[in-house]
């Protein structure tokens, strides 16, 4: 079994939208599916991929407005995962409307995450770790197998998250930082929710927002 990662940046904000999946079952997760998906539509239909989960870092709109196209492309609804600390920012549809967006309705979340939470998608594990700051219920994703975590908009190459939105706390996000991201090994890959990509070592010696 190979973890295949696949990036693409869509929308107005440029976000990066994850797509990953074992290249022999083809099961597959995206995270924070953006705007415009079509691109990630037409690689997951033209490679046969099957989406099990969609898995939200937080719920800010433009890592959410995908959801509902994202859905109707699928054969089978997916599983939507997402903090439940982010609950009301998500039935609020990231506050899109007060940003000059439109997003209509989303549905219910299936599942909850939990602090320390490990999910399974066809035998590779992702481990969820809550790490607000930026908003209430962020969350990153944790791959320790391919030595990755999906980072949201918790840390960014040369710089962290905007804390100065409703529910943004700076003090939380440096421990969440501190806690949760510089703990890892120095050679595992940081997939931001917008941006190229990182290290954790990089970011130890040359981010001016953690020094």
């Amino acid at each position: 079994m190979t973890i295949q990662t696949i990036t693409f940046i869509l929308g107005p904000i440029g976000n990066n939208t994850f797509l990953l999946f074992d290249d022999i079952s083809k099961d597959a997760v995206v995270i924070d599916p953006s705007f415009d998906i079509d691109p990630l539509s037409q690689y997951i239909k033209s490679n046969s991929i099957c989406i099990q989960q969609v898995l939200i870092t937080h719920a800010h709109f433009d890592h959410i407005a995908g959801v509902n196209q994202l859905i109707t492309t699928l054969p089978v609804k997916p599983l939507i995962g997402l903090h439940p600390g982010d609950l009301a920012l998500w039935k609020d549809r990231g506050e899109a409307l007060q940003c000059g967006f439109h997003i209509d309705p989303l549905p219910d979340p299936d599942h909850f995450f939990t602090d320390g939470e490990t999910l399974t998608d066809d035998g590779f594990l992702i481990v969820v770790h809550h790490t607000p700051g930026h908003s209430p219920g962020h969350v990153v994703f944790s791959l320790p197998e391919i030595k990755a975590i999906f980072s949201g908009d918790v840390i960014f190459a040369g710089s962290i998250g905007r804390t100065d939105l409703p529910g943004g706390n700076h003090a939380q996000l440096i421990s969440s930082i501190q806690k949760n991201i510089l703990t890892s090994p120095d050679d595992t890959r940081l997939l931001p929710g917008h941006g190229p990509e990182t290290t954790v070592g990089f970011e130890k010696r040359n981010n001016p927002y953690l020094k």
